[in-house]
């Protein structure tokens, strides 16, 4: 199980959101970079990153942060938010990125998805956001009336290998995670799932770890590695034991 420590940007600064909520911002860091380098030498395999700009425009917006995180690491990264077309999608993997993250595209045009896997093959995931049960868009300020379970059995059908998946109500949290949901989730839709949303503790990791045969491959840790109530290279040992 890969753990990715989550990088949130905003204005060009790494930033912390309650349940998405734009108006509940903690600034971390304005030095992005450094900030990606200390979660590289805490043991971290891969960042996940999120433009959250990007996530309310409809196109990525923080590129020079992204930047300097790629020529501060080498371990890869991948990055979501704002991500709308074929294009957005190219300027992100030339400019290094390894995975690129699709929200709500996935649901307003399910048609790029399964361009975008053609072309890109693994390189391509998706992120579902969920509260209630029902899809956000939008940087989380909007619902659809797309069920999650509805949204992953469809884009699976479309070629996608990976999904991340976020309680959207334990984001930002640090409520702890409900495993069975992820679980239940990879199972019903086939896909291997990064869990989302909640992460507290290290048992929290070890929860996830006991469903991790059920195809639940990753988890992303935001809050928690900010506010010290989570040591992340124990986690990292446990999740790769």
């Amino acid at each position: 199980m890969i753990i990715f420590p989550a990088i949130d940007l905003l204005g060009g600064k790494c930033v912390r959101l309650v349940q998405g909520d734009f108006g509940r911002e903690t600034v971390y860091s304005d030095d992005v970079a450094a900030t990606a380098l200390k979660w590289q030498n805490s043991g971290a395999k891969f960042l996940h990153v999120v433009d959250l700009d990007g996530a309310r425009a409809g196109s990525p917006k923080n590129l020079d942060a992204i930047k300097k995180i790629l020529d501060a690491v080498t371990i890869p990264i991948e990055v979501g938010g704002g991500v709308r077309s074929l294009d957005d999608i190219e300027r992100l993997l030339t400019l290094g990125v390894r995975r690129v993250i699709l929200g709500s595209v996935a649901v307003e045009n399910p048609s790029l998805v399964a361009e975008a896997v053609a072309r890109f093959g693994s390189r391509i995931v998706v992120g579902i956001d969920a509260r209630g049960g029902l899809v956000a868009v939008h940087g989380w300020e909007r619902s659809s009336t797309v069920t999650a379970d509805d949204l992953a059995r469809r884009i699976v059908t479309a070629g996608v290998k990976t999904i991340i998946y976020t309680d959207i109500s334990r984001d930002g949290m640090l409520s702890g995670v409900d495993a069975g949901v992820f679980a239940r989730l990879a199972k019903s839709s086939g896909a291997q799932i990064v869990a989302s949303g909640g992460v507290r503790s290290i048992e929290d990791i070890r929860a996830l770890k006991a469903v991790e045969s059920a195809g639940v491959v990753g988890v992303i840790v935001g809050k928690a590695i900010y506010t010290g109530t989570f040591d992340l290279s124990a986690a990292i040992a446990l999740a790769e034991a």
